[in-house]
């Protein structure tokens, strides 16, 4: 469903420097602008580039680990309409009064950026930190015109999109999760458009391509959404921005909506029976909350007595699968489901899982589809790897 009304332009203010960077082998650079262009402040010692920023501003992510990547231009002028994903906003002119956003660890690496090489807000805010005594601090001086030259797309803020709702405008919110989390609760507003069957649901897209589109999921730790913007934009649409926030950040702030604020077609799952939870030879498989889920205290207790008895399908993508993920577990990218679907061996039950049930879901859903008899489950709970170790919180 569009918002109607007032259109809302988000558009990109590109810098007038356009100096060249000087390439260091660890990916950082320093500026060798024309001396004639040189900026008129005293510019920071540690200069980085995009390919240095780009590993750090990537999705999915935790924004508490790695470098602190921080805006310092205006939070409603500039950083609310389009930011480099996954950064926080301290503008130089607050930045005393926002210091406490800084990480308490004076070690943690911080890059600051903000509208370029003429830009010295961010230069600014590097030598206010030093003096707080952080210790680890870069500056990406060709900020956020060069992020967006090199076909990066940005991303909005929450109270951007709270604008945006109450301000009708003329702009198109598109859920990149699976039917599932969505039906559940989403946007008010907002259409769903399955990032994995995005080609089969791309008629949902407005015909004009100048239309702005916003494409959001299940936040930081959801790459659904960056990788639908891609599409839309390999499409032709020339207006797209992410809200990398995503929905976890809207009900934080905002609350729960109900799916039915945005009307959408029924979840594709409800058009076939689901198969009911039960128990498989000697695995004592007991149920979820959600129909055609394992509750988390028996795969984990699976996990713990019998791992071998259930075979693991872990539907993240192959990067996300190499950070780790469960003991025995292979992975099938959500996506790819459908098509390997006759591959998933049939001798054992089934347990699909993500980072936070929501692609497991639908990778139950697709299966359930193709064969309601096919024995499998779907963990739908909130999931984190780190040092090959495992974390799981139940929803």
């Amino acid at each position: 469903m569009r918002l109607k009304l007032l259109a809302v332009a988000v558009s990109v203010v590109f810098s007038a420097g356009c100096a060249q960077m000087a390439q260091s082998p660890g990916g950082e650079a320093k500026p060798a602008t024309p001396a004639a262009a040189a900026p008129k402040f005293t510019q920071w010692k540690n200069i980085v580039d995009y390919a240095y920023v780009k590993p750090h501003a990537s999705l999915p992510r935790e924004r508490s680990a790695g470098a602190l990547v921080i805006d310092s231009r205006p939070t409603a002028r500039r950083y609310d309409e389009g930011h480099i994903p996954v950064s926080i906003s301290i503008p130089d002119s607050s930045f005393d009064k926002m210091a406490n956003l800084l990480p308490a660890d004076k070690n943690r690496e911080l890059i600051f950026y903000c509208g370029g090489f003429e830009c010295e807000l961010s230069h600014s805010s590097a030598f206010k930190a030093e003096k707080l005594g952080y210790k680890n601090i870069k500056v990406y001086a060709a900020g956020e015109p060069d992020w967006t030259a090199k076909g990066e797309i940005l991303s909005v803020s929450t109270v951007f999109i709270k604008k945006l709702i109450d301000q009708k405008a003329n702009v198109v919110l598109i859920d990149s999760r699976p039917e599932r989390p969505f039906a559940a609760g989403t946007i008010p507003g907002a259409i769903n458009i399955s990032d994995s069957k995005f080609a089969q649901m791309v008629d949902k897209l407005p015909k004009d391509k100048a239309t702005p589109l916003i494409f959001f999921c299940g936040g930081l730790v959801c790459d659904l959404s960056e990788k639908s913007a891609k599409k839309a934009k390999a499409l032709g649409y020339t207006n797209v921005r992410k809200y990398t926030e995503g929905y976890p950040d809207w009900v934080a702030k905002y609350g729960a909506k109900p799916a039915a604020a945005a009307p959408a077609a029924a979840p594709a799952a409800a058009a076939a029976p689901a198969a009911a939870p039960a128990k498989a030879g000697a695995v004592d498989i007991q149920p979820g909350k959600e129909k055609g889920s394992i509750s988390v205290a028996s795969f984990e207790r699976i996990l713990k007595e019998a791992p071998a008895q259930i075979l693991i399908v872990d539907v993240r993508s192959p990067a996300e699968f190499k950070l780790g993920s469960f003991p025995g577990a292979i992975n099938i990218p959500v996506a790819e489901v459908e098509d390997k679907f006759a591959t998933i061996p049939r001798n054992k039950p089934v347990v699909f899982t993500c980072a936070t049930g929501a692609r497991s879901g639908e990778a139950y859903d697709t299966t359930n589809f193709l064969d309601n008899k096919f024995n499998a489950y779907f963990l739908d709970a909130n999931v984190k790897f780190a040092d090959g170790k495992y974390a799981i919180t139940g929803r």
